[in-house]
């Protein structure tokens, strides 16, 4: 028996089955959750025939990997499923159990008639063993298993485990499926909130349906004492939720990267705003400056070399601006910084002719230096031709030899550097130009 299949093995007595009560005591988001197919909002970009497939409960239920952002229903989809099929429904959380908890869950799949569907929210917390005890129990049918996930599958999940069950990816709700879940709250709690209100909340949420559902019950259990008959105004809204944290980043996972992506893209697609954006976006929630710092020094060699080659030293003035007055006047600088980036015209030559050089280097490793550009300290040296033929450049009107080789014989000829016409860039082409108009001259 392989130490996968013994992590998830023993005897044990068969455990309740997963009934999910739902209470008046219980939160707003419990209460309101959908309990029928035609309540669930936000299917609307999954495969239709595998929706069909899902509301029908025909067949044997897939494997899947349920992976979205928080609020978007993965659980409640999960749970859904559970119903549409004549099956034993059991919802574990991997921040909860662990080894043990899976091993009495197993353990009674394969007592009972019916066909278990286990569900592990947040099932990215397990580790590579924990995921690989899953893959026999998957692959013999004792148990279909349906995972939800906020962070990528294919950072987070083993390849093994993605193969055998299908991703269905889930966005942020939509703002007409966040009004209709609103208007259901509403009624719930028994308030109304004027349209400008409605409109505000909606879009401060995101795309979280359960941040939204918490937010109105929050409001409502705070300003009970406060509300009549009267719907409620945005002005009364922006005050209860001004301190409220907006940002939805994450600095350790994707989001992290997406955002550090689009920064990126915005400045190399010279827009400036989207620019400030994306940076700002990251610093207000909380991203250290240093790590946007960093981008741009990168940013500068690498997206605008010598078009700009003032955009270096600014980049790296501006960190060590940032490191001498921190924040938050440190944020100034680092804003005149993006926008200078962003505006200034690009040129990434320099970047893919470092390639280019690392390329010729691995195919030919051992390519000697010519002999006329070693140095001869040395009478034997000199005797074997080391340095002779060399021309000195400053000795010559141009500053240029016409003609001299540099590069190894093998390499003799070969331009790495391929001259754009952006920027400073522009004057270094009218040189090279002429240089080499002088060479083929020669």
């Amino acid at each position: 028996m392989s130490e996968n299949m013994e992590l998830f093995e023993g005897r044990v007595e068969p455990l309740s089955g997963d009934e999910h009560i739902y209470s008046q005591d219980a939160p707003l988001a419990d209460r309101l959750r959908p309990r029928e197919w035609q309540d669930f909002v936000g299917l609307e970009y999954v495969d239709a025939n595998l929706v069909r497939q899902l509301q029908e409960g025909t067949g044997r239920p897939p494997s899947l990997i349920l992976w979205g952002p928080p609020g978007t229903g993965k659980t409640t989809l999960a749970r859904l499923i559970g119903q549409s099929f004549d099956c034993h429904f059991v919802s574990f959380s991997a921040v909860l159990g662990g080894v043990k908890e899976v091993r009495e869950i197993i353990a009674k799949a394969r007592r009972i008639p019916l066909q278990t569907v286990l569900f592990v929210d947040e099932i990215h917390r397990f580790n590579k063993a924990q995921q690989d005890a899953f893959l026999p129990h998957v692959e013999n049918g004792t148990i279909v298993l349906i995972g939800a996930t906020t962070e990528n599958p294919s950072f987070y999940l083993n390849s093994a485990l993605l193969s055998r069950a299908r991703v269905v990816p889930l966005t942020d709700i939509a703002e007409e499926g966040l009004h209709q879940i609103l208007g259901r709250a509403l009624q719930e709690m028994r308030i109304s909130l004027s349209s400008d209100a409605s409109q505000f909340v909606v879009s401060f949420v995101g795309g979280d349906a359960r941040r939204l559902l918490n937010l109105i019950e929050s409001f409502v259990e705070s300003r009970s004492q406060e509300l009549g008959d009267t719907p409620i105004s945005r002005e009364v809204l922006e005050d209860f939720l001004k301190d409220a944290h907006t940002n939805f980043y994450d600095r350790d996972g994707e989001e992290h990267y997406n955002m550090a992506s689009a920064f990126i893209k915005s400045m190399r697609g010279s827009d400036p705003d989207a620019a400030l954006y994306w940076a700002f976006r990251m610093i207000e929630s909380g991203e250290d400056p240093r790590f946007i710092l960093r981008r741009m020094i990168i940013f500068a060699s690498e997206d605008i070399g010598n078009a700009d080659p003032k955009a270096l030293p600014l980049a790296v003035s501006t960190a060590d601006a940032f490191d001498k007055i921190g924040l938050p006047e440190g944020r100034i600088p680092l804003a005149q910084c993006v926008t200078y980036l962003a505006c200034a015209p690009k040129s990434n030559r320099s970047y893919e002719a470092m390639y280019n050089v690392i390329d010729a280097i691995r195919k030919h490793p051992k390519a000697s230096v010519p002999l006329h550009l070693r140095n001869a300290p040395t009478k034997l040296m000199k005797e074997m031709g080391y340095g002779q033929g060399y021309q000195y450049p400053h000795h010559t009107d141009e500053k240029f030899v016409a003609g001299e080789q540099y590069l190894p014989d093998v390499l003799k000829g070969k331009r790495f550097y391929n001259i754009s016409s952006e920027g400073y860039e522009q004057r270094m082409v009218e040189w090279m130009k002429r240089r080499r108009g002088e060479e083929e001259k020669t």
